[in-house]
């Protein structure tokens, strides 16, 4: 579903959805558990028949033959019980599974913008805790409903025949009970947001430190990172206080109610039997079905209780797959196909929020095949500019396009494969170094990720590692060094073989040496590729068809490295103070 399609619903329909797939684990689910509450119903009036009937007319044989049924009975709602324990939360699982799995593909859908608006540890939260309560919703509410709602019925029916009046004292104080669970409901459920709102605080809290681990040790800074994980600990501490009061009241309420009617019924069942108009063993039958009674109204209050966690979860899923992404595929967009290469930015405006502007007007054509090197200083807008090709983000204003389309009229899908990334700040899955290669090509054969390890000069790397190819990186790659991660980057680049380039910064962690040799395999990969190279270290792009200048969001300057030294701009500037720093 479209996230019109979540708005047009609501959320109990949604949930509900997820259970058409796995239709008949619920039926057997729901059959077994109907069976059980046939049972339970069947037993009391075994019992009326027997005091009634079997003992005092010294039917001995079939009252032992009728007990040794019910042993039977009992013995296949133990079965009973244990299909509904097993396939049942099998079933939650399963719906929980579908929920998580439409959620991540969702999230994967959203834009870079939203990401850089939600924290890790949050959305993690969403993915995780947040549905666990999903399962005992998905696999007791429905349960507990229907056999509840049956076995009060067939108790509320077996009552009337025995005296209608007491009969009618329970059917009245039902009312009552359920204005009492809706009312409870409504504060639990206000409660259970808040808590899990809470809970993805201190997820978010536990993902940051645990990612800078490094850094705080660095720095010595342990004291400080276990103060505040302290302090989201306190929060969390407290952050379902008033969910478990409002469970509290709750269960108070309630549990008073369910135990105050045996008391009324017995009360009022004794006047009935010192009258003379009320045999006592209707009234131990009658309490027999109080019994029956009280057990179905106390999952009615545990399912307010699991709606209330339940739905809390829920409406926080709804809320994200509500959340449509910025940047979209026009309806029916085709896709970027035999791309050439040709690039060509016109008048774009860029602006991460509305009152800060990171590009003005600039323009940019890049002919296919041509390699050009972007510099400047920090934070002109170089890597945005880069950012914004790919169409991580939208222009604000102007246009760019890929071999004359415009990118916002093609399927992103297709501009991404089209496009080879080497960042600066290189990820690493945890994961071996093979699956890191190949992620940029998930098909290929050991043969060309080896081919491809070649040619980034980390083969020779890897054959001296443990395990080789199958040696394992770490978390973001922590085991190797940050050369060696650069370089299975580029690895990747090499195996996905896209028509255009993108090098931010790619070999600013190398040493010189090993540099060198990357750079050659950049200029044979480069052939008849479109580049673009962001670089602070100018000797590596000496020889770009064309270097810009990029400064305050603007072009400053374009030509060869020959033209700009001439031209005694930014770019002369900085080769200038590298060569000096390079003489030191």
């Amino acid at each position: 579903m479209t996230p019109n399609d979540y708005k047009k619903k609501r959320p109990l329909s949604i949930f509900l959805g997820y259970f058409k797939r796995h239709w008949k684990l619920f039926a057997v689910d729901i059959t077994c558990a109907v069976l059980i509450a046939a049972i339970d119903l069947a037993f009391p009036l075994v019992t009326r028949s027997a005091l009634y009937d079997m003992l005092p007319g010294k039917m001995y044989q079939l009252f032992f033959t009728i007990m040794a049924a019910a042993l039977g009975c009992y013995l296949l709602r133990a079965f009973l019980n244990y299909i509904v324990a097993y396939l049942g939360h099998t079933f939650g699982i399963r719906v929980e599974a579908d929920i998580r799995a439409d959620l991540f593909r969702h999230m994967q859908s959203m834009s870079f913008d939203f990401y850089d608006r939600n924290r890790t540890g949050q959305l993690m939260s969403r993915l995780t805790t947040d549905l666990f309560d999903l399962t005992e919703l998905a696999h007791h509410g429905p349960e507990d409903l229907l056999t509840s709602v049956l076995t009060i019925v067939g108790a509320l029916t077996v009552m009337v025949s025995i005296r209608w009046e007491l009969a009618l004292v329970v059917a009245a104080m039902i009312p009552v009970f359920l204005v009492v669970v809706m009312t409870m409901r409504r504060s639990m459920s206000r409660a259970s947001r808040a808590a899990k709102e809470k809970t993805g605080h201190i997820n978010q809290e536990i993902e940051s430190s645990l990612s800078g681990i490094r850094t705080a040790k660095a720095f010595a800074n342990e004291d400080v990172e276990n103060a505040r994980f302290t302090a989201a600990n306190e929060v969390y501490k407290t952050s379902k206080r008033e969910f478990h009061k409002a469970m509290g009241r709750f269960h108070s309420c309630t549990e008073f109610f369910l135990c105050s009617l045996n008391v009324v019924i017995i009360g009022i069942g004794g006047w009935f039997v010192m009258e003379g108009e009320m045999d006592y063993r209707d009234l131990l039958t009658f309490t027999l079905y109080i019994a029956s009674f009280v057990s179905p109204m106390r999952k009615l209050s545990g399912f307010s209780e699991m709606f209330a966690n339940g739905f809390a979860g829920l409406n926080r899923f709804v809320g994200i797959m509500r959340t449509e992404p910025t940047l979209q595929d026009q309806e029916n967009a085709p896709d970027l196909r035999d791309v050439k290469g040709e690039i060509e930015v016109e008048n774009v405006s860029f602006s991460y929020t509305p009152d800060v502007g990171v590009l003005s007007n600039v323009s940019l054509h890049v002919r296919p095949g041509e390699t050009v090197a972007i510099v400047g200083p920090s934070g002109g807008g170089k890597t945005t500019l880069c950012q914004l090709i790919p169409r991580f983000y939208d222009v604000s204003g102007g246009s760019i396009r890929i071999d004359g389309q415009d990118i916002r009229d093609v399927t992103q899908k297709s501009i991404h494969e089209s496009i080879g990334i080497v960042q600066q700040d290189v990820f690493l899955f945890a994961d071996t170094v093979f699956e890191n290669i190949r992620y940029g090509k998930p098909d290929a054969t050991m043969e060309e990720v080896i081919e491809a390890a070649k040619k980034a000069e980390i083969y020779e790397d890897i054959l001296a590692m443990p395990h080789g190819f199958d040696t394992y990186v770490g978390e973001r790659g922590t085991l190797l060094s940050g050369g060696q991660k650069q370089r299975i980057a580029i690895a990747r680049i090499f195996l996905k073989n896209p028509p255009i380039l993108i090098l931010d910064e790619a070999t600013s962690a190398l040493d010189s040496v090993t540099e060198a040799k990357i750079q050659r395999a950049f200029d044979a990969l480069a052939v008849g590729r479109t580049t673009l190279i962001i670089a602070h270290r100018l000797s590596t792009i000496r020889a770009a068809s064309r270097i810009i200048s990029i400064a305050d969001g603007v072009i400053t300057e374009s030509g060869t490295h020959e033209e700009l030294l001439q031209t005694g701009g930014i770019y002369a500037n900085l080769y200038q103070t590298q060569n000096a720093n390079n003489w030191r």
